[in-house]
């Protein structure tokens, strides 16, 4: 879905963070500022989870000290197996974990995940299935992502 009245971006190609092996970029982590994400607005992550992958976490929100969400699927972390943990964080300050029991995910396989934010949460779009994280921090703008983990980024865009 693309209006002319709103822009799309999307960005692959290097990315800043990387380690690069011919033409192959094993990603550390990725950072987005200054993203103006409005209710309306999403954002798209493509990428592929790593063969062995323990967990990978994305981010949204105002800055890295106040986290809107805190998107962190777990194979088997933190005493967690095959389980979506969401958050919020203000400051240093976590609230009460959101946990999701359908997991879509696939060890080295390919994902596409979509975060559409709304006037009081954010949905966020897996394959086959979506569920809403409530916006606890009551942001009017989402300026921030970033992606760690085991997770190699292929692109994000935003519309």
């Amino acid at each position: 879905m693309h209006s002319s009245k709103v822009p799309f971006y999307e960005y692959q190609g290097l990315l800043e963070g990387c380690l690069y092996q011919g033409s192959v970029c094993i990603l550390i982590s990725c950072m987005c500022t200054n993203l103006g994400l409005k209710p309306g607005q999403r954002l798209t992550v493509k990428g592929i989870i790593a063969p062995n992958a323990k967990s990978f976490v994305m981010n949204l929100g105002k800055d890295s000290t106040h986290l809107g969400l805190h998107f962190n699927p777990r194979f088997d972390a933190h005493g967690d197996v095959n389980l979506i943990v969401c958050n919020s964080k203000k400051m240093e300050e976590w609230g009460t974990e959101q946990r999701e029991t359908v997991f879509p995910f696939q060890k080295g396989a390919p994902i596409e995940i979509t975060f559409s934010i709304n006037p009081s949460d954010v949905t966020v779009h897996l394959p086959g299935h979506q569920f809403s994280f409530p916006n606890r921090l009551g942001l009017s703008v989402f300026d921030y992502f970033d992606t760690h983990g085991d997770f190699t980024l292929r692109s994000v865009s935003w519309e």
